[in-house]
């Protein structure tokens, strides 16, 4: 059966394991229901998030266009430090800044290749983990607004890393760590306008992913250069989709494509 459709981040349900779905505007596909099954997907064309317009993605699932002018692709997405909101100063639309910078933020400590800090929105947990394709995490500060999450990751990151080695996550190259302990370690590094915020009686929360095999030497799928391709789905983890030939395609880092999807 064909499928075809514009490329967004795979839609979750927090069970054991994940549960993956690709959506796509008329329709959408189980992915777990197709592990071990040959799956088909060719670029057709572009269509940017935003504008929906058939014009090349440049960042994020936008085209040059939309990236630069459109509040969905602020700075402050990337780096909530930057958020104004709180200050009533408009970055690019201050409603819709208002609406995203001005609700409860998580930082969090994951675990997925190594632990990392990072920043979410409460309403993104634990959706945040998946997509990040963490095995372990746990809250350490809940505030107001982006800007007080932004600045607290800030802080951290002098003690601890903020980024995920990508191909040790797919590798399942991982170790458990003892979160609770890294938390109380570096609580001490809190910035002073969060330091009430702080979390210290919650536990860690365990994800569980459907990969039935994971790559040794895992090879990124670029569809922009290769069009086509074609393998056996072994495994999903994160945004990833992971085939027995140890391609592994990431749906996230391709938003914006208009692919044909065989399965």
């Amino acid at each position: 059966m064909v499928y075809t459709g514009v490329l967004t981040k795979m839609q979750t349900e927090f069970l054991e394991p994940i549960q993956y779905y690709l959506v796509f505007e008329n329709d959408f596909i189980h992915m777990n229901q197709l592990l071990n099954k040959s799956i088909g997907i060719k670029l057709v064309g572009h269509q940017c998030l935003s504008c929906g317009l058939d014009r090349p993605i440049y960042r994020q699932g936008f085209c040059k266009t939309c990236f630069f002018d459109k509040p969905l692709a602020g700075d402050w997405i990337m780096r909530p430090e930057l958020s104004t909101a709180h200050l009533g100063q408009e970055d690019r639309d201050l409603e819709y800044e208002k609406k995203v910078q001005l609700q409860p933020h998580i930082v969090y400590l994951a675990n997925s290749s190594n632990v990392k800090v990072g920043v979410t929105r409460k309403s993104q947990v634990p959706t945040r983990w998946i997509d990040q394709g963490a095995h372990e995490a746990i809250e350490i500060v809940e505030v107001p607004n982006r800007y007080l999450a932004g600045i607290t990751e800030v802080a951290l990151k002098d003690h601890v890393a903020d980024k995920t080695n990508w191909r040790n996550m797919l590798k399942n190259d991982i170790k458990d760590e003892d979160l609770l302990e890294w938390r109380q370690n570096l609580s001490q590094y809190i910035p002073a306008e969060a330091q009430d915020y702080f979390i210290q009686n919650n536990s860690e929360t365990h994800l569980q992913f459907p990969v039935d095999k994971y790559p040794e030497k895992p090879k990124s799928l670029n569809l922009k250069k290769r069009i086509e391709y074609s393998g056996k789905l072994v495994g999903i983890k994160g945004q990833y989709l992971i085939f027995d030939d140890q391609t592994v395609f990431n749906i996230r880092a391709n938003e914006g494509l208009v692919v044909e999807m065989n399965v």
